[in-house]
């Protein structure tokens, strides 16, 4: 692989009430930028907390902006088809300044079906109200002329340069390649009930090829991949604390179409994507991951191992040190 940037997501799921799971976020932040993390991602969600503990990214990172000075601040993503999307191009217009052009925005149209509702949304309609909700954030980032011949103020930063999308398809990664948006992977893919065994890298390297060859002539890529990543001093108990996170997430994965082997540990490790243990098996690990040789940054996240805040900082310390200079 070619030196790669890293970078640091989380999902806010620690168990404790929102308010602690706020302030150990942070804290894991401040530590990845000590350990020195390019970025920090974090997750939209709204009404479930065991799924994400977040629906609102933009106050939360303006406050991880004022305890923190160089680690670039994303959202990984925004759930747009939910937002109003001018609301969601002055608010991170905000993060922005306040965070001294530290943020980087990234996108998505997945969420729990059911939340749809709330905002008086259809699920089936996702996709077309994301790609009219983009178009209107990235052209009011721009300066275009907003109904009623309003025009954004404060005015945008960039922020159309620094705009990311998520997807699951080889058609999702040639918008973002049309659109020069950077590419947004995910951590773990549903398999297909015809390609139960396929690898992560199978899933993912389509839509890598067509993101790149979508791209505009000249136009540098900016790919991100996501992973679960558990590093710790012991492997057992590595696997221990996994077996434990990972069986919890079982239903909720098979449910959200996943075909999910729960035979045993080392199963449930191969079908979640899961690489973990001591720096050298997570060092092995990655580097048999052929997508990553196609990302300009990995973002470590710890989910769906889920361990404690201690064993969170401590994997964060024992990848910056031993594992990403040999990456």
């Amino acid at each position: 692989m070619l030196r790669k940037q890293f970078g640091f997501f989380t999902r806010l799921l620690d168990a404790v009430p929102a308010s602690q799971r706020y302030a150990l976020a942070l804290e894991q932040i401040r530590a990845a930028e000590t350990y020195g993390f390019k970025s920090a991602w974090v997750a939209q969600h709204h009404f479930h907390g065991d799924e994400g503990g977040l629906p609102s990214p933009f106050p939360f990172l303006s406050y991880v902006a004022a305890n923190t000075s160089r680690i670039r601040l994303g959202t990984g993503v925004v759930t747009l088809v939910m937002e109003d999307p001018v609301r969601v191009a002055e608010d991170a217009i905000v993060t922005d300044i306040l965070s001294q052009g530290r943020l980087e925005v990234g996108f998505g149209s997945g969420g729990t079906p059911a939340s749809y509702l709330a905002f008086g949304k259809r699920f089936e309609d996702r996709h077309a109200t994301f790609n009219r909700h983009l178009e209107t954030v990235k052209s009011a980032w721009k300066g275009a002329e907003l109904a009623g011949g309003n025009h954004l103020w404060p005015q945008g930063t960039g922020l159309e340069k620094r705009s990311w999308q998520a997807t699951f398809s080889a058609f999702g990664g040639k918008k973002a390649g049309e659109d020069s948006d950077g590419l947004l992977l995910s951590r773990t893919q549903p398999r297909s009930a015809a390609r139960p065994d396929a690898s992560l890298s199978d899933l993912q390297l389509p839509i890598v090829e067509a993101y790149l060859e979508a791209l505009p002539s000249g136009q540098a890529p900016r790919i991100l991949a996501s992973r679960s990543v558990f590093v710790a001093d012991d492997r057992e108990e590595a696997r221990q604390l996994a077996g434990k996170g990972l069986l919890r997430q079982v239903k909720k994965f098979r449910a959200a179409g996943h075909t999910i082997d729960d035979t045993n540990i080392d199963t449930l490790i191969r079908t979640f994507d899961v690489h973990l243990g001591t720096p050298a098996d997570v060092l092995d690990s990655l580097s048999k991951d052929r997508t990553l040789d196609h990302a300009t940054e990995i973002a470590i996240q710890v989910h769906s191992v889920d361990p404690e805040h201690r064993f969170i900082l401590r994997s964060l310390e024992l990848f910056a040190t031993q594992v990403a200079p040999q990456l």
